[in-house]
């Protein structure tokens, strides 16, 4: 998957996400590609993505270590099926849990950089790490615990 983004995949009704979803115009629309055997995202925050001048507000940072995750899960499932790019749609995984350390205050004037990698595959649920980079620094680490979305996880709402 190294010319579209892993996000290009996803199912049109289910690319609502915040953090990723091509569909929501709002939102921060992460696009997730294929380096090797890690995943890669590049994110510019806004000013307005700001904690204290100058630094990255650290919700921003766990969300698009979420997102990349869940990301980087889904597209290692789909590689581990042996599946081509567009010719299935992409299953979603959602998180399970999330942890986030953070290393070093992340500044919001430049691109930051995200680096996934699987680090457990059961199937339906995958353990990702990821670290996020602002100037070559890394600031932020995580890991998330992702699982195959259910068939009936969109119904279980009603």
């Amino acid at each position: 998957m190294t010319e579209n983004a892993v996000q290009d995949y996803y199912p049109d009704d289910i690319a609502v996400c915040y953090g990723c979803g091509k569909s929501n115009k709002h939102g921060y629309q992460i696009k997730t590609y294929w380096e090797g055997d890690e995943t890669v995202s590049r994110f510019r925050p806004e000013p307005f993505h700001t904690a204290f001048p100058g630094y990255v507000y650290g919700g921003l940072i766990a969300s698009l270590i979420d997102c990349h995750a869940t990301g980087t899960a889904a597209s290692a499932n789909y590689r581990e099926e042996g599946k081509s790019p567009g010719t299935d749609s992409l299953e979603r995984f959602v998180t399970v849990s999330l942890h986030v350390d953070y290393l070093a205050p992340t500044p919001i004037d430049t691109t930051l950089e995200l680096r996934g990698r699987v680090k457990e595959n059961k199937g339906r649920k995958m353990v990702i790490s990821v670290t996020l980079l602002a100037k070559g620094k890394e600031t932020a680490c995580g890991e998330v615990v992702a699982l195959k979305m259910p068939e009936d996880f969109l119904s279980k709402n009603d």
